[in-house]
């Protein structure tokens, strides 16, 4: 689902509200968590799951052309924990043996 998708998806269903108002509230709500992670807060949203920052140490890597050695610097990446409801709802709903819909097909 795309930000548009959930746009449209959010004034289908409340009609009451237009597409711009519905995209107003959208684009808040997502820059509001993007700015919380910035600043190093962590997000929780019951029953959704939680989103928050992880630390990845500096480490050593290869240039895959040339071979040589380079040095990868430490990052902070979001990382997101989907809550106990989200988890238990996309296991019930999706047989374990049907492949996910973003795998790349084997070759």
């Amino acid at each position: 689902m795309t930000r548009s998708d959930l746009v449209a998806k959010l004034a289908d269903r409340f009609a009451q509200l237009t597409q711009r108002d519905t995209e107003f509230a959208v684009k808040t709500i997502l820059d509001a968590m993007s700015d919380a992670l910035a600043r190093g807060h962590r997000i929780e949203i019951r029953g959704f799951g939680s989103f928050s920052i992880n630390r990845r140490p500096p480490r050593v890597g290869r240039n895959p052309r040339s071979g040589e050695q380079v040095t990868i610097p430490e990052k902070l990446v979001p990382h997101f924990k989907p809550g106990k409801a989200l988890r238990e709802g996309v296991d019930a709903s999706l047989p374990a043996e049907t492949p996910v819909a973003e795998e790349a097909p084997s070759v």
